[in-house]
């Protein structure tokens, strides 16, 4: 089973609340999606939405054009007469993918036509996009009520369509209103009664149910899935292109040119983008599905990897963490001492396992590069000091003024000072930082991500943890927990500062 992926990120995923690409993001999503992820088609844009609509399909389509992916970039239409096919070619397009009405009720109530006259306005819309020398095809909005309520209208809308020259023919589950039963019937019959058409399904997940459903799709015979990457897309979003790969490749033993081993990157890269946070538990790219909590888990891991399953993260450029809380037991905190190249005796690491599960209780959020703090905190060994110290600093904003930081640190005994100016007080917090660094001939890791969390319903007094992800060669987390954010931030700074010496 070879399968062809259409990702709609760019038309479909940027229909979520608060979702708004710039043109720059759109090229680069575009170039990640071909180019890294090599998807074999994607979406851009709507015609006739707006000029920024408009400026930003044609500046992919510039690059798709120059670097041989023009027809693998294609653009929503409507049965327009000429409008949208104009707006498509203009903008340099070459696929346009034509809007119809694939139910009875959405052709009567919405259009007041018969199935007859839609068609006929369909038809001349294609026989213009098709002088025009575009490829052909048809989106049969509202198909998964079009096959429950009307499937009759349905059949007939095909054949008509079969007659003219459309390329694809794709099934929307519009409203998201499918279960996997009805997902294998309706396209079962699709497949069974017209064999020689090329259908696409177009999965939404307003029941969580998209990826059984395409699973079932693709297993009555479809050859053309649409995703979007993270899931986003209208209410619930679309099937996810991370979990359409998962069913695909371990499941279904189908072909896909999709390279996983971008997936994790892009996926990151989007979140960023659009500002919907990836949840942690969300499959194959979620920050924890790849983490073991279990101290069973750990150690059966270490006999014979007896918790893996055929979801390697390896193969999604991710590797295999091992959780610190409650439930960890020695081999979590082995490994995870592993990987700090910190040896322990046995009566230490069991000190330091209780420690880590006392905190757990407390529902602490416990990291590996938390460990030397605990380490030293319960064994106060020499081991891993805190090399690191802050004396003093000073910070100050004003409105229309660059903020400023003065900072005095203690670095193995000796006392360091320095004032830089920045675009808020972390930001020149950070620029003094990196000017002392500097004048000891040394480098920070690069800051990569910042994350505020405070308790639901927090007060301006609230705790706040700042969460920092940095990067020095290899990826780390530290976190600071303080009232002021800026202070959070400079807690977790200094554990920062603190391992990369240690």
């Amino acid at each position: 089973m070879k399968v062809e992926v259409l990702d709609t990120t760019l038309r479909d995923g940027e229909q979520t609340s608060g979702v708004s690409f710039t043109d720059s993001e759109k090229l680069t999503i575009a170039q990640l999606l071909l180019e890294e992820l090599k998807v074999d088609r994607i979406e851009v844009a709507s015609a006739r939405v707006s000029e920024g609509e408009f400026k930003g399909a044609q500046k992919i389509l510039d690059w798709a054009g120059q670097n041989g992916y023009a027809q693998q970039v294609e653009i929503l239409g409507f049965v327009d007469g000429t409008i949208s096919v104009d707006w498509i070619k203009n903008s340099g397009g070459k696929v346009i993918n034509l809007l119809c009405k694939g139910s009875k009720k959405h052709c009567e109530g919405q259009l007041r036509k018969t199935v007859q006259e839609h068609l006929a306005d369909i038809e001349g819309t294609i026989r213009y996009a098709h002088d025009q020398g575009l490829i052909i095809n048809v989106y049969l909005e509202d198909w998964s009520n079009g096959m429950r309520t009307s499937p009759d209208y349905v059949d007939t809308m095909i054949e008509g369509l079969l007659k003219m020259p459309v390329k694809r023919i794709m099934l929307p589950d519009t409203l998201g209103i499918l279960n996997h039963k009805e997902s294998a019937e309706y396209c079962g019959q699709m497949t069974a009664k017209f064999p020689k058409a090329h259908f696409d399904f177009h999965a939404h997940n307003d029941y969580d149910l998209s990826t059984a459903n395409v699973y079932e799709a693709l297993e009555a015979g479809i050859t053309g899935i649409h995703t979007t990457l993270n899931g986003l897309g209208e209410r619930a979003g679309n099937v996810p292109l991370s979990s359409v790969i998962g069913i695909v490749k371990d499941h279904l033993k189908g072909e896909m040119k999709v390279d996983e081993t971008k997936l994790y990157k892009v996926c990151k890269i989007v979140e960023s983008f659009s500002g919907v946070r990836i949840p942690p538990n969300k499959p194959l790219i979620g920050e924890f599905v790849f983490t073991q909590t279990s101290g069973i888990h750990a150690d059966g891991d270490s006999k014979d990897n007896l918790y893996h399953n055929s979801l390697n993260p390896e193969r999604f450029g991710r590797t295999y963490s091992y959780a610190l809380g409650k439930m960890s037991g020695k081999a979590n905190i082995k490994k995870n001492l592993e990987e700090l190249g910190i040896e322990l005796s046995k009566e230490e690491t069991k000190k330091i396992t209780e420690k880590i599960i006392e905190l757990g209780d407390k529902k602490e959020v416990i990291t590996k590069e938390d460990l030397p703090f605990i380490i030293n905190d319960v064994l106060r060994s020499e081991k891993l000091e805190r090399r690191v110290k802050i004396l003093n600093y000073s910070l100050s904003v004003a409105q229309g003024l660059r903020s400023v930081a003065t900072l005095s640190i203690e670095i193995d005994g000796k006392t360091y000072q320095k004032t830089a100016s920045g675009d808020g007080q972390y930001d020149a917090f950070m620029n003094s930082l990196k000017r002392l660094y500097k004048d000891l001939g040394k480098t920070l890791p690069k800051l990569i991500d910042y994350e505020v969390q405070i308790p639901p319903g927090g007060e301006t007094d609230a705790l706040v943890i700042t969460t920092i992800t940095w990067d020095s060669g290899k990826k780390f987390k530290t976190r600071g927990l303080d009232p002021d954010q800026t202070v959070a931030a400079i807690k977790a700074t200094i554990k920062m500062l603190n391992i990369i010496i240690s």
